[in-house]
């Protein structure tokens, strides 16, 4: 015992930082002399002992005061070498560099490693570790050094009774970094909602942004480094390495997993729906991790405020899309689209719902336990064959808001005096939706049935468009236009067809058919039926009408080729045919 007194005064005294003049006063023992650092701590383990089995043997020896005033020398030493390790190594100990660390399977050395001793315990393998790869960047080398050397001194403290001293110096240069890095980060700490409330969306917006980018951040480097910085340093004490990365980092913590629950507050717009899933799928994303770096018992409200955030966030969704619901069947729109076009409404909708169909993730989380409260279920035939039927909430959920649109659709078709056009805008309208469905992520939840279904529709309006808007000019010849009628009959019917199609023209050239390919498909089916009857006709009757011959053949069809642009007719179609073979 009096030898290990003896050792432990001759280092403690040489290296007493109380002493102004001394060389010890300028210099890092751990840095300027690594076997001495080591002899240094293994001096003070054995002090300790040394004091232990004194108390035992003599609790009145005046050995145990000499003991115990060079202990507090010796802690004072070591709370020196802590403190200046962590301000030194600032850069070095920041989080990512702790989490590359954290990835290596081998332990970093200390600068005290050189000299182990071929009979080192686990813990001190632990502690001290192998030879560094050389390979290693100066950087991650010299952290890893660092993390041992404040987990050798830190064990030395704590089981010498002054882990206290160490922790407050741990507390506030890693509780500084934390913020700071959150600073930089673009973190603001406590927006309050009645101040988010005044700003314009478009600045919410680029905050969530920010947020978004600043989280991941956040949670996967910088707490992440911050858990496995404390877990090592402290590794001797489980209760102290709770309570202090508790400290350094719960408030933050809350403050940074809080700012999703505030935007959640504020009012509810259509526009404000997709950033608020953006937030919903990151907490979600991350709430593993989030939940395992903060396992903590004392960290549990950080835990709870991830998991508040999502489920406001998720109230928030839901509020939003039965908003979204109520527009579309409450939509105010009165005048009809020129033409029969794609009503904005359409377009607005199932862009809308395209998009929304990108987040089916998060959507299936959020409408999982809130049922559709429909007062007959959507048939399965509504979907697709049983095989391939996704009979899910959120497809549901797509369904029924792509039926709500077509039924208002259904609407604002009867919004047209002309019957032809109504069926024209409910095929334009339809056509829309589906190619939305068959070209976005929709169509996973609706399936091939449920667009070939509507498919179908879709040419069934585009029949009933041809039946009543050229049944006139059908009609004008007669059942059977390769039967034998005299010249004045036939003149007759000359001057009808004309006549009929002439104004069939004239009032369809303003009407539209965005889509190509329905485009087409309608001007041959026109087509073939007129020109084929027209044709029919003409070739039976061409001589002897003279002037009341307006069309040929084949001009008909050089006619409806112009149809479905929108373009307009100011003239007569016989006007219009002139000025084209004019040409």
């Amino acid at each position: 015992m009096d030898e290990n007194i003896e050792i432990a005064e001759s280092l403690i005294t040489k290296w007493d930082s109380t002493n102004v003049s001394s060389f010890a006063n300028v210099t890092s023992l751990f840095h300027a002399d690594p076997h001495e650092a080591k002899q240094y701590l293994n001096s003070v383990r054995d002090l300790q002992a040394a004091m232990q089995h004194m108390v035992t043997e003599n609790s009145s020896s005046e050995k145990i005061v000499v003991a115990q005033n060079l202990m507090q020398l010796a802690m004072k030493r070591l709370e020196k070498e802590f403190y200046q390790i962590l301000s030194v190594n600032r850069a070095n100990l920041d989080p990512e560099s702790v989490s590359v660390r954290s990835s290596r399977s081998s332990v970093a050395r200390s600068s005290t490693s050189d000299f182990e001793e071929s009979d080192e315990s686990e813990e001190d393998e632990f502690r001290f570790g192998s030879e560094l790869d050389d390979s290693l960047p100066d950087v991650e080398r010299v952290s890893m050094i660092a993390m041992t050397d404040l987990k050798a001194i830190a064990d030395c403290m704590i089981s010498s009774g002054y882990g206290r001293e160490c922790v407050k110096i741990y507390k506030i240069i890693r509780k500084s970094i934390v913020d700071e890095s959150l600073y930089h980060l673009g973190v603001e700490r406590q927006i309050s909602l009645s101040h988010l409330q005044k700003m314009d969306w478009e600045m919410v917006e680029l905050k969530i942004k920010t947020w978004l980018n600043a989280v991941k951040v956040a949670v996967k480097t910088l707490f992440y480094g911050e858990r496995i910085l404390c877990d090592h340093v402290f590794s001797a004490s489980d209760s102290i390495r709770e309570s202090y990365f508790s400290e350094i980092s719960k408030e933050a913590a809350i403050s940074l997993f809080g700012f999703p629950e505030t935007v959640a507050k504020c009012k509810k717009t259509p526009e404000k729906m997709f950033r608020t899933l953006d937030l919903y799928e990151t907490i979600s994303d991350l709430l593993p991790e989030i939940q395992s770096i903060f396992s903590y018992e004392s960290t549990s409200t950080v835990r709870s405020q991830a998991i508040n955030s999502l489920i406001k966030l998720g109230d928030a969704v839901r509020t939003m899309l039965t908003d979204f619901e109520t527009a579309i069947q409450k939509d105010p729109s009165k005048a009809t689209v020129p033409g029969g076009g794609v009503h904005p409404l359409t377009r607005y909708v199932m862009n809308y719902i395209s998009l929304l169909a990108d987040y089916s993730g998060a959507l299936a989380d959020i409408v999982a336990d809130w049922p559709l409260n429909l007062q007959t279920p959507l048939p399965e035939s509504y979907f697709g064959s049983p095989s391939e039927l996704d009979d899910s909430p959120v497809s549901v959920r797509f369904a029924w808001l792509v039926l709500v649109l077509l039924c208002k659709l259904d609407g604002k078709a009867e919004l047209y005096k002309d019957v032809a056009l109504s069926y024209l805008f409910l095929a334009n309208n339809l056509q829309y939706v589906v190619a939305k469905v068959r070209s976005s992520s929709l169509k996973l939840f609706l399936g091939d049935n449920w667009v070939n279904k509507h498919e179908l529709e879709v040419k069934q309006y585009a029949s009933n468009y041809e039946r009543m808007g050229w049944s006139k000019v059908v009609s004008s010849l007669s059942e059977d236009p390769t039967a034998e009628i005299s010249p004045d009959q036939a003149r007759d019917c000359y001057k009808k067809f004309g006549a009929a199609f002439e104004e069939a023209y004239k009032k369809q050239s303003s009407w539209v058919v965005p889509d190509p390919k329905l485009r087409d498909e309608i001007k041959v089916s026109v087509e073939r039926k007129l020109g084929a009857a027209y044709g029919n006709f003409y070739e039976k009757n061409r001589g002897g009408s003279g002037s009341f011959v307006k069309f040929a053949a084949d001009d008909l069809g050089n006619y409806l080729s112009d149809l479905f642009y929108g373009n307009g007719s100011t003239g007569s179609v016989s006007s219009h045919l002139r000025g084209r073979r004019g040409h």
